[in-house]
């Protein structure tokens, strides 16, 4: 999995570790503050998140066009830059009236400015690394590998939030709406370090982040594929097909930070205990994390030492797992904030797993197209929202719930509908999202390859930015309603690219 990457790929994915950290810790709580801060309704809030997660995936598409122009690097640059801007003044408490209102607002854009620079030009410069025909074989690890440094960030990002907030309230007396601001303020820290690692070891990847100019001026031993315009315009064809069925895989995938964290917030159990209460812990996901890379480690050890070695480091693991078990409290309160930590450490958790698992279906010449892979993905995801609607059944919709809730008689459900949930829609993002970046970076004709990368995150936006309709429907009607309707889409889109797939495996 690791091995015979180039060193640039792992310092390209720690920067973007600590850029996708601070970003997952504000996005974590934003929702939440939108109603505490402002009084914000389910719909208000939701057409904000929506608009906002729109942004940050549609400008990576203008970022694109102004790299391809000015170069990879300057733009990661200005975008970590513009960014630090936006969390800055985020983090400022102003109250909750229109000036703190209009400020969010133009913090966002910022954010979403920033993120438009960075985010897709440094998945462009990662792809670049593996032109290189010594590498070329290792792109769909490689970006697994950089989705799971993504998600390491995102990890901790549900803790920090919480964390951070919860010292706010007991330390200065905040009010929970205003607690919220030292969330924000993390995102700030998190864009130095990803900032100095990024310059620190440039020198790993500085030939991948050359400006049109320089390339055409760079040595002749590695020239540029030129494709005929029907080759062209087949590849474009292929990856806006793509585009339009990875819509409805946002719309769905990002009901987390929206009507999956409603859910969370109104509907699931608010305490727990026992092993199942170990799970709202992140140091004991990070010790099952490990267990699982060291059974990894186990089977893959070419030596009696290493095999040894990462032996020892389950038992520890395990040992320590056993010792904070022993000392769980009787009742352990769940924050509806901390779900979001269960998809980035399954993502974690998974990562080798799903790598083994094509690897070896790729030495028996039986490994999914990457097409195939999304195809299956958009399945998976259905799966994921029937659990929610079986989860569902019986319940009251939103608009009771909150009646109920005043009342004292409102109904909570387990959180492993949730985590269940979560685990499913991991699945299918292991087969989508990074496959779906690997298969841009592959087919896109190079000359518009910042372009087409800037076309994912735009098909991406506008599921973003669908994900408000399901924010529309949290109110009077049923949830099986609202999880019903993403089922629905999801099936609709995986018959709709089984249908293509001839095309599509044809230019891949």
């Amino acid at each position: 999995m690791f091995e015979g990457q180039p060193k640039g790929l792992y310092a390209l994915a720690l920067a973007n570790t600590g850029e996708r950290f601070g970003y997952y810790t504000m996005l974590a709580v934003f929702v939440l503050y939108l109603q505490s801060n402002f009084g914000l309704s389910a719909a208000d809030a939701g057409s904000i998140y929506s608009t906002f997660l729109a942004l940050v995936y549609f400008l990576p598409f203008i970022g694109g066009i102004m790299a391809d122009k000015f170069g990879y690097g300057k733009m990661v640059t200005a975008g970590i830059l513009i960014m630090f801007l936006g969390y800055l003044f985020l983090s400022i408490p102003l109250g909750n009236g229109s000036m703190a209102l209009y400020s969010m607002f133009g913090a966002l854009f910022l954010i979403s400015c920033g993120t438009g620079l960075f985010k897709g030009n440094l998945q462009v410069m990662v792809g670049n690394l593996y032109d290189d025909p010594k590498y070329a074989s290792k792109r769909d690890s490689a970006f697994s590998i950089f989705y799971m440094a993504i998600n390491i960030g995102a990890l901790f990002a549900p803790s920090a939030a919480v964390g951070i907030k919860n010292w706010g309230i007991s330390n200065f007396g905040l009010d929970e709406g205003s607690a919220y601001h030292f969330a924000f303020a993390v995102a700030c820290v998190s864009l130095i370090v990803s900032i100095a690692i990024y310059y620190i070891f440039r020198s790993t990847f500085k030939h991948v982040e050359s400006d049109k100019k320089k390339v055409e001026k760079s040595d002749a031993s590695q020239p540029v594929e030129e494709l005929s315009k029907e080759e062209t315009k087949s590849r474009i064809i292929a990856l806006c097909l793509v585009f339009a069925v990875v819509i409805f895989f946002w719309m769905a995938f990002h009901q987390n930070g929206l009507t999956l964290t409603y859910f969370a917030n109104e509907f699931t159990a608010k305490s727990s205990s026992g092993v199942e209460s170990m799970m709202f812990d992140v140091w004991n996901l990070v010790l099952c994390i490990i267990i699982v890379y060291a059974l990894f480690s186990v089977f893959q050890s070419k030596t009696t030492r290493g095999k040894s070695i990462s032996g020892a480091v389950i038992v520890l693991a395990l040992i320590g797992l056993v010792a904070k078990y022993m000392s769980l409290p009787e009742s352990t309160k769940i924050d509806a904030e901390i779900f979001q930590q269960f998809n980035p450490c399954f993502v974690v958790a998974l990562t080798p797993v799903s790598i083994a698992l094509f690897g070896w279906l790729a030495k028996s010449g039986k490994e999914p197209s990457a097409p195939r892979k999304i195809g299956l993905g958009m399945l998976v995801a259905a799966i994921g929202y029937i659990i929610m609607t079986i989860g569902s059944l019986n319940l009251l919709s939103p608009a009771d719930q909150a009646i109920a809730a005043k009342a004292g008689t409102a109904t909570f459900v387990s959180p492993n509908w949730l985590i269940s949930t979560y685990l499913v829609l991991t699945f299918a993002e292991l087969l989508l999202s990074p496959m779906g970046i690997s298969f841009v970076s592959k087919v896109a004709p190079p000359k518009y390859k910042g372009m087409m990368m800037g076309g994912w995150f735009v098909a991406t936006a506008i599921g973003n930015y669908l994900t408000k309709i399901c924010s529309d429907l949290w109110g009077s009607l049923p949830l099986t309603v609202v999880w019903g309707v993403l089922v629905g889409l999801c099936v609709v889109s995986a018959i709709f690219i089984f249908s293509v797939l001839k095309r599509l495996e044809k230019v891949s």
